[in-house]
């Protein structure tokens, strides 16, 4: 039997039963999109991790109180125990790091602000050193950043995000108005490049003010993050996160052979931690879609069984007519390769369309990946394929005669 006449007989089988098609492909679209919703999310995450926790530079390293994440309640008890990165501490990196190319520190709290009668909450305060927000790569679109006299002095001054200009100031200009950040008053001098939404949060709702601006509001005692930026090339990277590590040991007194009482991370460190955070999750919801799958694959086989017993009649007039049993396997076989299949193309439409619902709705980033929706097509026809097996072997193995003699 030529393979086009199997596939066109095993479409008429298919169209014949459309209610049973339907519910039998069910199984297998529900399991296909899901692998590729998940994959699309998580080919979306690690892009946006490439790219925005990347931004701050591959040059620039931090070194804090704990890890930006931990994987444990217990690793998270133990970093707050350790005592805080002190401003001292970060004088003596910014003067002793001769291998740094810049020094920076950053403290972030959240509050309200206020301009006229409009006001927001929950708005990240951001406390920023002079250099923080070039190595930040926060790009101001309107007015300036912050100079070093602005550090120095404590001027009120600030630099807010794109909410603060759109929802606050109504698409006023933003440069010389007066906000109140938690009832202190600054003056807006820069306004910072729109970022727009990650996992459905917002990423400029923010205000910026001299770090020493910052701490006269809000203390002193919290811990710092120090940002570093190293010479180009990983040698320079490596010279100065060693030479800070050595720095940060002396001034905290950590005994020779005991671990860091602080954390120094690299982008490639976060970048890394975070994928594999990510790969991990993406792996138990794929494990979990690939069961559907095998339930998908069992009901087909089913179905297939079932077709096999309503057709023994039709299998031994085509054997009586001379039909070859590898004939009939071939055409069996084509018949759950095709149902997979189209369920498969449903599913990897359906897993698109769910992922991108995802992104739209909970700003989730998603990207596409072309080898999941070739895998998620090649996985489904294989389940077709290796379900009706069974079913195709029984029906080339069926006795001609005890076939003609069959009521179906």
């Amino acid at each position: 039997m030529e393979k086009k006449e199997a596939f066109r007989i095993a479409l008429q089988s298919l169209w014949a039963n459309k209610l049973r098609s339907i519910l039998t492909l069910l199984g297998v679209v529900i399991a296909v999109a899901s692998v590729i919703a998940v994959v699309t999310l998580i080919n979306g995450a690690n892009v946006y991790v490439a790219t925005k926790i990347n931004n701050q530079g591959a040059d620039v390293f931090t070194v804090s109180q704990q890890p930006a994440f931990t994987t444990s309640y217990k690793e998270y008890l133990k970093y707050q125990k350790r005592k805080v990165i002190s401003m001292d501490e970060y004088r003596a990196v910014q003067k002793e790091c001769t291998a740094c190319a810049e020094v920076g520190a950053f403290q972030s709290s959240t509050g309200g602000i206020v301009y006229k009668a409009q006001s927001s909450t929950d708005t990240q305060i951001r406390g920023y050193s002079a250099l923080m927000p070039d190595m930040q790569n926060l790009n101001i679109v309107e007015g300036r950043g912050f100079t070093q006299a602005d550090e120095d002095h404590a001027a009120p001054v600030a630099l807010i995000g794109a909410d603060i200009e759109e929802n606050l100031l109504k698409g006023e200009d933003p440069i010389g108005k007066e906000i109140r950040v938690d009832g202190v008053p600054y003056t807006v001098i820069g306004l910072g490049e729109k970022q727009g939404k990650t996992l459905g949060q917002s990423q400029d709702n923010w205000v910026g003010v001299p770090l020493t601006s910052y701490q006269k509001t809000y203390g002193t005692m919290k811990s710092v993050t120090i940002y570093m930026k190293a010479p180009s090339g990983a040698e320079g990277m490596v010279a100065a996160s060693d030479q800070a590590r050595v720095i940060m040991r002396d001034m905290r007194h950590d005994r020779p052979g005991e671990e860091d009482s602080f954390t120094l991370e690299t982008s490639d460190t976060l970048a890394g931690l975070l994928s594999q955070i990510i790969n991990s999750i993406g792996g138990v919801a794929i494990a979990i879609a690939a069961i559907s799958l095998v339930v998908g694959g069992v009901v087909i086989m089913n179905i297939m069984l079932v077709s096999v017993t309503e057709r023994t009649r039709e299998i031994g007039v085509r054997k009586a007519l001379g039909a070859k049993r590898q004939d009939l396997l071939i055409q069996f076989l084509m018949e759950s390769g095709t149902l997979s299949l189209i369920g498969g193309a449903i599913g990897v439409v359906g897993g698109v369309i769910v992922a991108k619902g995802v992104a739209i709705i909970a700003g989730f980033p998603a990207a596409i990946a072309l080898w999941s929706v070739a895998a998620g097509l090649v996985v489904a026809l294989s389940v077709g394929v290796f379900f009706g097996v069974y079913p195709a072997r029984k029906a080339a193995d069926l006795d001609p005669i005890v076939a003609l003699r069959s009521e179906f």
